[in-house]
């Protein structure tokens, strides 16, 4: 037979003369043929060698070829092999239950070589070709997937590099962003052996949550360096001004939203943007929340980012030892913290950097 698709084929019946028939018309297409007695010899056949093809009889004992292309279909690794029904009986009744179950096509002895074979053959050729075409999507989803995360990185890049430029306009010192990173992950994985913590945070947040962290104060890009580097107080025009880098910081990560999985770091670093000044007596700003009503990830980060910015050093002081930074927030942490968490915060503060 010319063009004949090569394969492997399974061929299902509980009497050996058809088998043999149907070994050698199929064996002289130069395919492979494995013959099995009934449905369990055959399933056991194919976790041995995956057929490109079965041919099974209906009526067969111990399972018949109806439950045999059941158990084949649902079955995530053999469900896309083709099944033809093999059959003396030419009921519509028993072809159409075939097709319901699965099967793509029907043959009825007595065997017709030449009618075997050309069907054999189409059915092997649309196997290869959908293989073929799953492949090939396949390989466009990795490649998608791969410039979507090259993508995902590269604004992710320009995120800390701003992010970078406005703590350095902060006179945040140079390692900033790293211990920032750090100390939020420690904290988090702390609050994940917590019973109180363990439903809200995940491996995914704790991951997230250090990437998203140093970017807290990226809307300070948008205020004017005099006023991030006055050593004196602000006035009210100047706080007004100051306070709007939650607002800025937080509009540009938004317009940023691209897909699914970016969107999961976009939106936690939004929160921790927005909300990381407020407080937990509800006397924070941009919006005055309290309580939980503060997302956790803001909470976090205005802990971590507190203790950053005491222990480091300043053009105008000496950055505080540990002692002392965890001092001056014990006398703030009724009005600012979640009592819970700072109670976490003091437990592993010799891991913090």
């Amino acid at each position: 037979m010319k063009d004949c698709a090569r394969g492997v084929v399974l061929i299902v019946d509980d009497v050996e003369t058809n088998r043999v028939i149907l070994g050698e018309i199929i064996a002289d297409m130069g395919c492979k043929t494995v013959l099995a007695e009934n449905g369990i010899q055959a399933l056991e056949k194919a976790r041995e060698e995956l057929p490109n093809l079965v041919l099974t009889d209906i009526s067969m004992p111990e399972m018949d070829g109806y439950e045999l292309c059941r158990v084949m279909k649902a079955n995530v690794e053999t469900k896309g092999i083709p099944i033809i029904f093999i059959s003396a009986f030419d009921n519509p009744k028993d072809i159409v239950k075939g097709f319901d179950l699965g099967g793509g096509d029907y043959i009825t002895k007595p065997f017709i070589p030449e009618l075997v074979q050309a069907r054999v053959n189409v059915h092997l050729k649309l196997y290869e070709a959908t293989k073929g075409i799953k492949e090939a999507n396949r390989r466009l989803q990795v490649s998608v997937n791969e410039q979507l995360r090259q993508m995902e990185q590269e604004r992710k890049n320009v995120l800390y590099a701003l992010a970078g430029v406005a703590a350095e306009n902060s006179w945040h010192a140079g390692d900033y962003i790293d211990r920032m990173k750090y100390n939020c992950r420690i904290l988090a994985q702390s609050m994940q052996l917590s019973p109180m913590f363990e439903d809200q945070i995940s491996d995914s947040f704790v991951e997230t949550i250090e990437f998203a962290a140093p970017l807290c104060d990226i809307g300070n890009i948008g205020i004017p360096k005099e006023i991030l580097q006055k050593q004196s107080a602000l006035d009210e025009e100047e706080r007004e001004r100051m306070q709007a880098h939650t607002r800025i910081g937080t509009k540009l990560l938004e317009d940023l939203k691209v897909t699914n999985d970016y969107n999961d770091f976009i939106q936690i670093s939004a929160d921790i943007t927005h909300f990381h000044h407020e407080n937990w007596d509800g006397s924070g700003y941009p919006e005055g929340k309290r309580g939980n009503e503060i997302p956790l990830a803001a909470q976090i980060v205005a802990m971590s980012s507190m203790f950053c910015a005491l222990t480091e050093e300043r053009s105008y002081r000496q950055g505080f030892d540990r002692e002392k930074a965890l001092e001056i927030m014990q006398r703030e942490a009724e009005q600012k913290f979640n009592p819970h968490i700072f109670s976490i915060f003091c437990k592993v503060a010799r891991q913090l950097r």
